[in-house]
C-alpha cells in the first residue's frame, strides 16, 4: 500500500468512527520523521483506544503494521508509526495541552474534504 493509499485510509478510518477535527501535514519538507501526520481527537479515553485500536486492526489486515505504538495505557494520546505516516490520537484536553498544529504550523496542510462522509452520509 503506497503513503496516499494509506493515508486515505487512516482518514476515512478516523472519520468512519466519529473522530473530530482530523487534520493531515505534510511535514517531508521539515523533517525526516515522517512525511505526514495524522491528528485526531477522540471525545472520550475509550474513544482514543477505540480509534488507535480501529486503525491498527484495518491496516493490519491490508498487511501495514506499525513500526511502534505509544500511549495505549492512559489513551489521552496514542501514536502510530507507520514510518511515513505518524498518528496522533488525543483526547481533547491533551491536544489543546500539547497543540502539535501549532507546533507544526510550517507544515502543508492537506485537503482531506474528499475522504470524509459528509452529514447526510454521502462520500463528499
Amino acid at each position: 500500500m503506497d503513503t496516499q493509499a494509506k493515508l486515505e485510509k487512516i482518514v476515512r478510518i478516523l472519520d468512519s468512527k466519529k473522530a473530530e477535527d482530523i487534520q493531515v501535514i505534510g511535514i517531508t519538507n521539515l523533517t525526516i520523521i515522517a512525511d505526514y501526520f495524522v491528528i485526531a481527537t477522540g471525545t472520550s479515553t475509550t474513544q482514543v483506544k477505540s480509534l488507535a485500536d480501529e486503525i491498527d486492526f484495518q491496516l493490519g489486515q491490508q498487511g501495514v503494521e506499525a513500526r511502534g505504538i505509544e500511549g495505549i495505557r492512559n489513551a489521552n494520546w496514542i501514536v502510530l508509526d507507520y514510518s511515513d505516516i505518524v498518528v496522533h490520537v488525543f483526547y481533547r484536553d491533551t491536544r489543546e495541552e500539547y497543540q502539535l498544529e501549532r507546533l507544526w504550523a510550517d507544515g502543508e496542510q492537506v485537503d482531506i474534504s474528499g475522504w470524509l462522509i459528509d452529514e447526510s452520509g454521502e462520500q463528499a
